[in-house]
């Protein structure tokens, strides 16, 4: 799903630089604009829900699940559902299709049309007439509410989630917790809401770049491999790949995770105060310029990667001799 997204999300932030409503014109630079809405918002975020429920029955009953997968997510997408329909019809295609490649037994001559014919067809009909009927109007429903309000909440509300999305993306560098906030942030931006991302985006760079500041306001308490590892931290860090603070992860985690989940909370916290907004879902520092506050967003960013560096700086033990 991602580089869908990243291509989409990349795409749509370029029809913006022209004006936010320049899309709609059709004369402005020969119709670029729109062309750039309709390949990010009309092709790549249009396909993106549909590719991962594809993708997560894939996962689980190889590639017979793949159509029954596309054809629930794209329903999801459809009906407004959004990435938690995508999430439901990826598991029920997956698991929908495995069962039926258990159950059903054909004679020798007659297998090779179970992969291509039979799984696909039922598992399909199954997972279309499911989502139709009983999945998408609930969820779309919940959806549509959720949507509402993100976009409503006062200033209190979105320091809480800031703060909730922040904390999450510093838990598990990459792992499962930053993957489940990093996707829901991604999920919210085809429902049009665009500042849990740029929350999300603004933490996930901290602890890398935090873990970087500490090693230079406190040397004396790391090794020259470990100042080395400081200056690659930050490289990736500026690229949101938050992979880079996991060489510190594993020499300390506990001191290094407390860190960075402070620091990340912030720029969490500070980035939906402030209600900036971002199109595209990753990049790092190369989509600052597509950030709806860009100034105010790096200011998020730096704030909350100081805390992470001085915290942990503070903590951390000296080198033993």
């Amino acid at each position: 799903m991602l580089p869908l997204v990243v291509a989409g999300g990349l795409a749509i932030a370029m029809s913006f630089m022209f004006g936010i409503e320049a899309f709609k014109d059709g004369d402005i630079a020969f119709g670029l604009p729109k062309a750039l809405m309709d390949i990010g918002g009309g092709a790549a975020f249009h396909l993106m829900i549909a590719i991962f429920a594809g993708y997560v029955a894939f996962s689980i009953a190889d590639r017979p699940g793949l159509a029954p997968g596309l054809v629930g997510g794209m329903l999801a997408t459809n009906a407004g559902a959004g990435i938690l329909g995508g999430i439901i019809a990826g598991f029920f295609a997956g698991y929908v299709v495995k069962w039926l490649n258990e159950k059903i037994q054909l004679s020798p001559s007659l297998a090779a049309l179970k992969p291509i014919l039979i799984l696909p067809l039922l598992g399909s009909l199954i997972i279309g007439l499911g989502m139709i009927y009983v999945i998408n109007p609930p969820v779309a429903g919940i959806m549509n509410a959720l949507t509402e309000w993100l976009k409503s909440m006062g200033e209190v509300n979105a320091i809480i989630l800031g703060i909730i999305l922040g904390a999450m993306m510093c838990t598990d560098m990459g792992g499962p917790v930053n993957k489940a906030a990093y996707t829901f942030s991604v999920g919210m931006i085809a429902s049009g809401v665009y500042a849990p991302i740029a929350a999300a985006m603004a933490a996930g760079m901290v602890p890398p770049i935090g873990m970087a500041i500490a090693t230079w306001i406190a040397r004396n308490k790391f090794n020259q491999n470990q100042r080395n590892a400081g200056k690659a931290s930050f490289v990736l860090g500026l690229c949101f790949i938050s992979e880079g603070a996991l060489p510190f992860v594993a020499a300390d985690p506990i001191r290094v995770i407390i860190s960075s989940i402070l620091g990340g909370a912030t720029a969490g916290a500070i980035s939906m105060s402030l209600g900036i907004l971002l199109q595209a879902p990753h990049g790092g520092l190369f989509v600052i310029p597509f950030v709806s506050q860009p100034l105010m967003y790096l200011a998020a960013i730096a704030i909350g990667s100081i805390i992470t560096g001085i915290v942990y700086a503070s903590i951390k033990p000296k080198l033993v001799d």
